[in-house]
């Protein structure tokens, strides 16, 4: 693992354009759960609360699971080491952007600059018939539905629901990046979420090597992946910032 990380440092500095892709196992390390798998939240809940057509007809009653799922599991959440090792590559100039399958906000927090949110983000929400975006902060969640403060609208959050398409530009600025990249790092993402997954796809199909970080075997790791450093994306970038730093 040793000479793997030694490896990857080494290509990272040299790479002239380097991109992070990242998925739920990024962020589960701080407390937000993921949707799939065996601990995943759709375990627990109908994902039709998040369908597009449902939640036109039903809004009101969507509200009681989305509160409860994005608001009240996600609040606390903060950003780990993960997060913070890749907003410090930035800074150093070794990574020129993330794009995210999260919503969650923390590659933000943790202070990345140039964030590609491929489903959106869960700290904002949108007014659908004005258009006014209403900060996540701001709103009482003690009072569901969270209505538009200009035309008494009910708010839907800011990310993308089934049936409904990913944001144009960062569905465009995600593959620029790809289509550039030397290096591509997938952290915690199994590849499992369409388009998203095309993204490392299109960096590889373009010459970049692909660096996986996820504790155990995924889609992408015999199909695309060059090398594979196992374990959780914390420990496993804490390493990485040694040699990079």
């Amino acid at each position: 693992m040793e000479l793997l990380i030694k490896e990857t440092a080494k290509l990272i500095k040299q790479s002239k354009f380097t991109i992070a892709f990242t998925g739920a196992g990024i962020s589960v390390e701080s407390g937000v759960p993921p949707f799939r798998g065996e601990h995943g939240l759709w375990n627990k809940y109908d994902p039709k609360v998040l369908d597009l057509g449902y939640f036109n007809e039903n809004g009101a009653e969507c509200w009681h699971y989305i509160r409860e799922i994005f608001y009240d599991f996600f609040a606390n959440a903060k950003p780990n080491k993960a997060h913070e090792v890749l907003a410090e590559m930035e800074k150093h100039k070794l990574l020129n952007a993330v794009i995210t399958q999260n919503i969650d906000n923390l590659h933000y927090e943790a202070g990345s600059l140039t964030v590609y949110e491929f489903h959106g983000n869960s700290k904002k929400l949108k007014c659908r018939k004005c258009g006014r975006i209403h900060e996540a902060a701001e709103i009482d969640f003690n009072t569901i539905p969270p209505r538009c403060i200009d035309d008494g609208e009910i708010l839907k959050p800011d990310f993308i629901f089934f049936g409904e398409g990913i944001p144009q530009d960062s569905y465009a600025n995600s593959f620029e990046a790809a289509e550039a990249a030397e290096v591509c790092l997938i952290i915690g993402s199994t590849g499992e979420v369409t388009p998203a997954s095309f993204v490392p796809r299109t960096a590889k199909q373009q010459g970049a090597t692909i660096i996986e970080i996820n504790p155990e075997e995924t889609l992408f790791t015999r199909q695309i992946t060059d090398i594979h450093l196992k374990g959780k994306a914390s420990e496993v970038l804490e390493k990485l910032a040694a040699h990079l730093f």
